[in-house]
C-alpha cells in the first residue's frame, strides 16, 4: 500500500517556470491524506515559490526545496544543507565568465541574481514566483548558499557535460531542465531527502510513489518502489523509472494519483 507520494514540479506537474496547477490536484491530495497517504513536492525551486504554488494545502504537505537543500514540513524546517562557501565563490566567478549564461544563487529566504535582463527577472518573479533580490555582487552579501545555478536561454545541452565534469568532484551537479544546471552540496539530493522522510514516517521504499522528468529526479525515483517518469521526461529518466505516465500538459501525475485514490475506495 502506498503511504508516501513525492513529485517533482517543473517538467513533471507543470511546464517549466509556470505556476497554475489543476485545482483537482489539491482535492486528490487532500483525499489521499484522509486515506493515510502523505504528500511531498520535491523541486529545484525555492521554498517560497513552492509554498505559493501549493497554498491551499501547504500546511498539510512536505516541501523538498532546492533539490533537497532544505526540507520543510509545512513551514517548519526539518533539514538544511549549505554549500562550501569558498568553492561556491569559485563557481560563481566562473559562471560570470560564461557567454550566454546567467547566474542564480539560492539562500534560504531569497534567490539572488546579478542580471540586468528584465525578461529573465520577470520569468523568475512572475513565472516561478520566486522571492528575488537583484544585486551587483552576490559575493558581497553575507549569505549561506544552498544552491548555485546556471541559466542558458538557448539550452544547456551543449555545455552541461563539460561544466558538470569540471565541478563533479566539488558539488553535486545536475541538469535540472532544458535551460538549467544546478550545483549543490553532495548531501543535498531529492533521493537523500526522500530516504530521510521514509525513516521519519516509517515508510518503506515499496510504499513510496515518485514522479519525475529530469536528471535531478533520478535519486528520488530510485528511492521509490513505484517510480514514474512523466511522458515528456528525458529518455534516461524513462529508462530508470518503473512506469511512464502521461505528459505534464495532460495531467500525467494527477491521472496516476486519481488511480491510486480510486484503488483505495
Amino acid at each position: 500500500m502506498i503511504k508516501l507520494v513525492v513529485t517533482d514540479i517543473d517538467g513533471t506537474l507543470l511546464p517549466e517556470g509556470t505556476n497554475q496547477l489543476n485545482p483537482r490536484l489539491y482535492e486528490v491530495i487532500a483525499a489521499l491524506k484522509k486515506k493515510g497517504v502523505r504528500f511531498a513536492a520535491a523541486s529545484g525551486r525555492q521554498y517560497s515559490s513552492m509554498r505559493r504554488l501549493f497554498e491551499p494545502i501547504m500546511n498539510d504537505m512536505i516541501f523538498i526545496a532546492e533539490n533537497g537543500s532544505y526540507v520543510l514540513q509545512g513551514n517548519t524546517p526539518m533539514q538544511q544543507v549549505i554549500m562550501n562557501h569558498e568553492q561556491a565563490e569559485k563557481l560563481i566567478r566562473e559562471i560570470r565568465t560564461m557567454e550566454g549564461c546567467e547566474l542564480t544563487v539560492a539562500a534560504f529566504s531569497y534567490m539572488y541574481v546579478e542580471t540586468k535582463d528584465r525578461q529573465f527577472i520577470d520569468w523568475l518573479e512572475n513565472g516561478y514566483r520566486n522571492d528575488l533580490k537583484i544585486v551587483d555582487d552576490v559575493l558581497a552579501k553575507d549569505v549561506q548558499i544552498n544552491k548555485v545555478s546556471i541559466y542558458k536561454r538557448s539550452g544547456v545541452e551543449g555545455i552541461a557535460e563539460e561544466v558538470i565534469g569540471r565541478w563533479k568532484d566539488k558539488f553535486k551537479s545536475v541538469v535540472a531542465g532544458d535551460v538549467w544546471i544546478d550545483f549543490m552540496d553532495y548531501r543535498a539530493d531529492k533521493g537523500i531527502a526522500v530516504k530521510m522522510l521514509q525513516r521519519m514516517l516509517r515508510v518503506d521504499r515499496e510504499e513510496t510513489m515518485a514522479f519525475g522528468d529530469n536528471c535531478n529526479d533520478l535519486g528520488m525515483l530510485a528511492a521509490a518502489g513505484e517510480s514514474y517518469a512523466i511522458g515528456n521526461a528525458r529518455e534516461e529518466v524513462k529508462k530508470a523509472a518503473k512506469y511512464v505516465a502521461d505528459t505534464n500538459t495532460n495531467d500525467g501525475v494527477l491521472k496516476e494519483l486519481q488511480k491510486l485514490l480510486d484503488s483505495m475506495e
